[in-house]
């Protein structure tokens, strides 16, 4: 490790402080240090560190205080905090504030070297690092936003909750977050908490001994232990049984593991990232999800917008995936006629992203040619559109005639109703179709398609 990084070192204590300045100075890095926050921030302000470790309890302060200074002013250098052992609340206080980790007190020094090496390789990963580690493509606000927000939450080790419907990519976003961390060179270890047998959890997670149990024929290491140095990314952690969750508690907390059948537990390095399409909050208020679990894995949340949501992304977005697909089959990508792509803004896609690239590749696969025609889509006419806002009410089929009856002539009866509800919108909004868009709930491109099929003036 290069000798010209520097740290500053925070804490009241004479014999942290020393031990602190004796093990960084073995790794090779220039230290200082300050006694409280005074003097802290006046070493801030004329020296430029790379690092900042800094006690929760000081003098004149709260090392939160810091923490949330440095992340404002000084976005670049990473804070860790030092809190008393056991101090779960503070830990999670300073990791809300914008700290980059926690080590406790006694400081396990084998713990906090990992901690410094990870802090500094963020600037190092921040110089190089580009935007490809996955496909979060769109320039609309939402996932202008959701790039942003990713960026952020990567330069910390806090555990990130991943909400949004299914088929929005949340795994994605969790391996985006892995790869632009300090973590990218270690493991990243996905698991669908839903799809391992209750009786398996505890060993698939934790590991287990020989012969502790029937059919255990080797020493296994679970998937904390696979993920050590890297992360691991509990998906449908909703799914967890209560028994499983306490242990898991445990887990995150202590930062170790005991293996089925070992009388030691095994010290583990692990990043938590969480994901679910339920709403964890409403299960913890249910009593199905613990709300200390609750409350540790979700120290920041962060929420995925549905493709409803991502206003323009259609267009940019489907041309990636067809490019993907079309290389995965060595030919050339084809082109979304404006039919077509009329035809996709105006699908509500309940199965969102997922939903999109199965439509796709199978639209690549029905194709004749290089263009992809509407009907290549075979989406059902009226299946799955917008059609959120207040619409006029229907027309009363009594008042049709025998050959618009519902049973006679569906399509026309359905197109009726959207048409008094384009109509009634148009009135409301003084036929500004920007606003009449948004107050349906569909896209400018999906009310101008409507308007032309609906034969609106």
């Amino acid at each position: 490790m290069s000798d010209n990084r520097s740290v500053l070192i925070v804490d009241d204590e004479h014999d942290i402080r020393e031990l602190l300045v004796l093990t960084l100075g073995r790794m090779g890095l220039r230290t200082d240090t300050a006694a409280n926050l005074n003097a802290a921030r006046q070493m801030l302000g004329t020296v430029a560190y790379d690092l900042c470790l800094t006690d929760m309890r000081l003098p004149d302060g709260s090392g939160l205080e810091l923490v949330s200074e440095i992340s404002t002013r000084f976005p670049n250098t990473p804070v860790a905090v030092i809190t008393a052992y056991g101090n779960v609340e503070a830990a999670v206080e300073a990791l809300k504030a914008g700290a980059f980790d926690f080590v406790s007190k006694p400081v396990d020094i084998h713990m906090l070297r990992g901690l410094v090496k990870q802090a500094l390789e963020l600037n190092e990963r921040g110089r190089t690092q580009t935007d490809d580690a996955g496909r979060l493509f769109g320039e609309s606000e939402a996932m202008v936003g959701l790039r942003r927000t990713i960026a952020k939450v990567a330069r910390s080790q806090a555990p990130v909750h991943i909400s949004g419907e299914s088929g929005t990519g949340k795994e994605l976003v969790a391996r985006t977050i892995h790869a632009q961390g300090s973590r990218a060179g270690g493991p990243f270890i996905p698991v669908n908490c839903g799809a391992i047998p209750t009786e398996l959890m505890e060993s698939e997670f934790f590991g287990h001994k020989k012969g502790s149990f029937t059919g255990a024929h080797a020493d296994k290491p679970g998937l904390f232990q696979a993920a050590d140095g890297g992360t691991l990314f509990l998906d449908e952690v909703a799914e967890l049984p209560l028994a499983m969750q306490v242990k898991l508690l445990r887990a995150i907390q202590e930062k170790t593991v005991r293996p089925v059948g070992a009388s030691a537990e095994v010290t583990v390095d692990v990043r938590i990232l969480s994901a679910t399409h339920k709403d964890l909050g409403q299960l913890v208020d249910l009593g199905s999800f613990r709300h200390d679990l609750y409350y540790r894995i979700n120290v920041i949340g962060l929420h995925v917008p549905p493709l409803r949501e991502r206003t323009g992304d259609l267009p940019l977005l489907s041309t990636a995936i067809l490019k993907r697909l079309a290389q995965a089959m060595h030919r050339p990508p084809p082109e979304l006629s404006t039919d077509a792509l009329d035809t996709l803004e105006a699908y509500a896609f309940p199965g969102n992203v997922r939903e999109l690239e199965n439509i796709l590749e199978r639209a690549l696969a029905m194709a004749d040619g290089d263009n992809i025609e509407a009907d290549d889509l075979q989406l059902p006419r009226g299946a799955g559109t917008h059609t959120q806002g207040t619409p006029k009410p229907p027309p009363d089929p009594r008042t049709m005639s025998p050959y618009d009856t519902a049973s006679s002539a569906l399509p026309s009866y359905i197109e009726e109703i959207e048409r008094a509800a384009i109509q009634q919108a148009l009135q409301d909004n003084r036929f500004n179709k920007t606003k009449t868009a948004s107050a349906l709930g569909i896209t400018f491109r999906a009310l101008r398609y409507k308007l032309k099929k609906l034969g609106i003036e």
